[in-house]
């Protein structure tokens, strides 16, 4: 049934410094190792992805962060699950395995393509600032923005959470298992134990500070005082526990039930404390949204629309590039002077204009709109960086005038892409925020520092900030889940973690496979390169770095650094081909 695709935060730095933002960087991924014993389907596919080969299969696919989640998942799809049981299943296995990442504590948003229907639907499981919150949330007493971390740690850094009711949704729209057997996997390997993995080792050792401000969060990670080694058996009793509740009452126990109300109390008696609330939770809601989508190259590249920028931005990059031609690779200085640029035109539309909708309006029409767009590409194609990048005047429905935003986003954060036997596919990006979050844990998972993603100043020069905190509003995100159609049928499902830089990664592998004509595998790995505010970031260690000199005489500053992404993709033809990102611990497993 399925065709081979042949081709197919301003950081700014007032309230985060350098050496914060260098924390966040997530270690490199284990090879097949660090997960023997796990069935050979899976160990085959580890196997693929070192050695830098896609995954193929005929009837359905699965990639994600975790082979323990993959593993869970697939299992679904075997006995003839859909996509969103699959989902629920590769969710819960995360919480446990990947904790740091995302969980029941966090946040997701999804994008739909139904099969039978042909339509898309994207759904907004982002969480919520509390009704007490207000927009000087992370400020001093003098008004000055908080440094990130004084932010972040504690209770006043928690939104209320949208995965557990984001799941639920999901399942019962296009669900046709059992809910409660979707989370038995997790609750067993919960209840038992499972090895640590060296990535998550790495993590707590790297956090060991933050995480000892939360007697039961240091307790579970680091007991006795010694944060956990790779290879350890961990159990968490409390998650089991947690899962059985939410597979006996679903999202209820959460939003009105004993599950949120232990969350509330955690949040607001925590150092640091938040002013999330019962109400908070109980009239939390998942929205549907209208999908996002921007030609390029003869396909709809279709994504999550505000809170998110991710869609936008990634659109508006491509839009930006459609009238160059990308062929000679990612080793051009030239085609990455082009995406750069391109690249920081986005950001600087995103730091003004992207925010929760439902708050203020968005332009979004007008950002992608092919004359803007091709006003916008007018300044590139030159031989120099371009020396200066604003903000552009799209079209609006009404006049209004925003300041530019002064968000932090580092990376973390999730990404799942599925497709089942029916022709289903789902890309979710999921999310705690930061690694592990508020360092909060309660029944067993972390909660989020979510809200930390509004900017910390509400205005500058008396023009308020678009992305400042407000009661109930979502923070402005960069996740960018991402189906890719070609004449009406889904080619890709794509999308990655990595903060901010999420927007750089998703955009580089469409390229990869559409205008490089590489394979998933091959697309995923490509060395990054990332601009969002005029300096050029380089994957240190990989041929990236042999850029610098070019870059740096085409007017550029260049930085080398870890650049961790976590990208998960499915390209969808005759048959199908996953591949996962090998600077992370996950896998692309088919049937």
């Amino acid at each position: 049934m399925w065709k081979v695709l042949s081709i197919l935060m301003v950081f700014c730095a007032g309230p985060v410094l350098a050496q914060q933002a260098a924390d966040a960087v997530e270690p490199e991924a284990s090879g097949a190792g660090a997960f023997e014993g796990l069935p050979e389907n899976v160990m085959a596919a580890l196997a693929a992805k070192d050695a830098g080969q896609p995954v193929k299969a005929n009837d359905w696919m699965i990639a994600a962060a975790n082979p323990h989640a993959v593993k869970a998942g697939a299992d679904v799809l075997a006995a003839g699950g859909t996509a969103a049981d699959a989902l629920v299943a590769v969710q819960v296995v995360l919480g446990l395995v990947e904790p740091q990442s995302s969980g029941l504590g966090g946040g997701a948003f999804l994008i739909w393509y139904d099969a039978a229907s042909g339509s898309l639907t994207t759904l907004d499981g982002r969480e919520t600032a509390p009704l007490e919150a207000t927009p000087q949330l992370f400020q001093d007493e003098a008004g000055e923005p908080l440094k990130f971390f004084d932010a972040v740690v504690g209770g006043r850094s928690v939104g209320t959470p949208g995965t557990p009711a984001l799941l639920a949704e999901v399942h019962a729209r296009w669900g046709n298992q059992d809910w409660a057997s979707l989370l038995e996997p997790a609750r067993v390997m919960a209840e038992q134990g499972f090895a640590v993995s060296p990535r998550l080792a790495a993590l707590v050792d790297g956090d060991r500070e933050r995480l000892s401000s939360s007697k039961v969060t240091a307790d579970y990670f680091m007991p006795a005082g010694v944060p956990v080694v790779a290879g350890d058996i961990l159990k968490n009793p409390g998650y089991a526990v947690t899962l059985e509740t939410y597979a006996n009452e679903g999202a209820k126990a959460f939003y009105g039930g004993r599950i949120g109300r232990e969350i509330v109390a955690t949040v607001r008696t925590a150092d640091n404390p938040g002013v999330l609330s019962e109400t908070d939770m109980a009239i939390y809601q998942v929205k549907e949204r209208a999908p996002v989508c921007a030609p390029y190259r003869a396909h709809e590249v279709c994504g999550m629309g505000p809170p998110s920028s991710g869609a936008v931005a990634v659109g508006q990059i491509l839009a930006a590039l459609e009238g160059f031609d990308l062929s000679a690779g990612p080793q051009d200085p030239t085609v990455r002077m082009l995406i750069g640029d391109a690249s920081r035109l986005a950001f600087a539309d995103r730091g003004r204009y992207l925010a929760d909708s439902d708050y203020v309006p968005v332009p979004v029409s007008g950002l992608l709109d092919p004359e803007y767009m091709q006003e916008r590409a007018a300044v590139l194609g030159g031989d120099t960086a371009l020396e200066s990048v604003e903000a552009g005047n799209p079209d609006w429905d009404h006049a209004l005038l925003w300041a530019d935003d002064e968000s932090i986003e580092l990376p973390s954060t999730s990404h799942i892409s599925i497709v089942d036997a029916k022709g289903n596919v789902a890309s979710m990006t999921t999310t705690i925020e930061n690694a592990f979050g508020s360092r909060l844990m309660v029944g067993g998972f972390l909660l989020n520092n979510e809200l930390t993603d509004f900017s910390f100043r509400s205005q500058a020069g008396g023009v308020p900030i678009a992305n400042r905190v407000e009661p109930s509003k979502r923070p402005r995100s960069s996740m960018a889940p991402t189906i890719v159609l070609k004449d009406g049928a889904p080619v890709m499902a794509v999308g990655s973690p990595g903060g901010s830089r999420i927007i750089g990664y998703v955009a580089q592998t469409i390229i990869g496979v559409i205008d490089w004509g590489l394979d998933v595998q091959q697309a995923v790995s490509v060395p990054h390169a990332v601009n969002r505010f005029g300096t050029y970031d380089l994957e240190e260690g990989t041929e990236a770095a042999a850029l610098e000199e070019a870059l740096g005489a085409m007017g550029y500053e260049v930085g080398l650094r870890s650049l961790t992404s976590g990208l998960h993709v499915i390209a969808i033809g005759n048959d199908l081909q996953g591949g996962a990102d090998p600077r992370r611990e996950g896998v692309a497993v088919g049937q």
